[in-house]
């Protein structure tokens, strides 16, 4: 449990010192690579992209030029400021894994060990939704007009 330690005690026990220790410069390694393969990301980013697409195509409207070509800049920075953040200083050794390793090994979240698939399942389950939507949409659009 606890003790009550004299004073006595202590000051038999401690190392005094007349300047206080520098502290031991090591440098922080930081890992902002989110560890998922590359390629999953680049299919997240081209089926966003591919719904933009089915959109323009679907629903052929010049006024609509200006709010996809916004939509795809949103898109293109919400994927590339973070791929631009995984390479700030300070510079790190870690990688992303390889889609082998991903394979292989699977991937370790906050709630514990996940397969590759399941991952790749729950990664992309999103993108793909919105792209049948797209489709489902244009698909309602034909019918009706």
């Amino acid at each position: 449990m606890s003790d009550l330690l004299a004073r006595h005690v202590l000051a038999a026990n401690a190392i005094v010192h007349d300047t206080l220790p520098l502290p031991q410069e090591k440098p922080h390694e930081v890992d902002r690579t989110f560890e998922m393969p590359k390629a999953l990301y680049g299919v997240t980013v081209a089926l966003y992209l591919g719904f933009l697409g089915i959109m323009a195509a679907g629903m052929r409207s010049p006024g609509l030029i200006i709010p996809m070509a916004i939509f795809a800049l949103f898109i293109v920075a919400g994927f590339g400021v973070p791929a631009l953040w995984a390479r700030l200083d300070p510079p790190t050794d870690a990688r992303p894994l390889s889609m082998a390793a991903f394979r292989s090994q699977g991937i370790m979240t906050h709630t514990g060990p996940l397969k590759s698939r399941d991952a790749a399942i729950q990664m992309l389950i999103l993108p793909v939704l919105i792209v049948f939507w797209g489709l489902a949409c244009v698909t309602i659009a034909a019918i009706v007009a």
